[in-house]
């Protein structure tokens, strides 16, 4: 909450013009005083600083001014997405998977990879490490490999984030009509109280 005039409670304060010119270091009072007496307000716009800074200016004009440049730098909100491998998953599906993967990171989300051990699999846990690398060798013109594929279990997990958007370049498309498997396309729930949605492809 923003503070103006008589609601600024520190005893001091650090006085600015509205461009930033300053003014000196003087109570709260006698600030309030000099910024009525010119027709403007005084508002508290840096409250832990030691004093806080006020600026003198005219506070509906502050207030719309904050509006706007909040509106024009909206919150993004960055998704995690998953998608998963098995250690002998087919052509046909790893290209289905890498594609997904290419446009949940088009749409400026995370994507966590993961390949899970089954059964004799878990003799063989290098192969889960080849089928990751391959992933990563693959996405390199969409991501950033911000973590390595590093066990966890009897799982294999990697993080993938989105290059900047003039550098992604898309290496696997699907063609529109082309038979999917139910299981390609069967999304989770999103987790609830959480900026995560997850993909689950057993």
């Amino acid at each position: 909450m923003t503070r103006v005039n008589e609601y600024i409670r520190a005893p001091k304060v650090r006085v600015v013009t509205d461009k930033g010119e300053l003014i000196g270091v003087m109570s709260a009072r006698e600030a309030v005083t000099k910024a009525k007496s010119i027709g403007l307000d005084l508002v508290e716009i840096a409250s832990k600083a030691d004093p806080p800074v006020c600026k003198v200016c005219d506070y509906g004009k502050y207030k719309y001014e904050q509006a706007k440049l909040k509106k024009s730098n909206p919150k993004t909100t960055t998704k995690l997405k998953e998608i998963k491998f098995r250690v002998r998953t087919e052509e046909h599906d790893y290209n289905l998977k890498c594609s997904r993967i290419e446009s949940f990171l088009d749409e400026g989300n995370k994507v966590k990879v993961q390949l899970q051990f089954r059964g004799r699999e878990n003799a063989h846990k290098d192969l889960g490490f080849v089928v990751l690398q391959r992933v990563a060798a693959d996405m390199v013109g969409m991501a950033n490999l911000d973590q390595k594929p590093r066990l966890a279990g009897r799982a294999v997990t990697m993080l993938l984030s989105p290059l900047p958007k003039e550098q992604r370049k898309r290496k696997f498309q699907m063609v529109h009509g082309e038979l999917i498997e139910e299981d390609d396309f069967e999304d989770g729930d999103d987790i609830e109280n959480s900026e995560f949605e997850e993909i689950k492809e057993d």
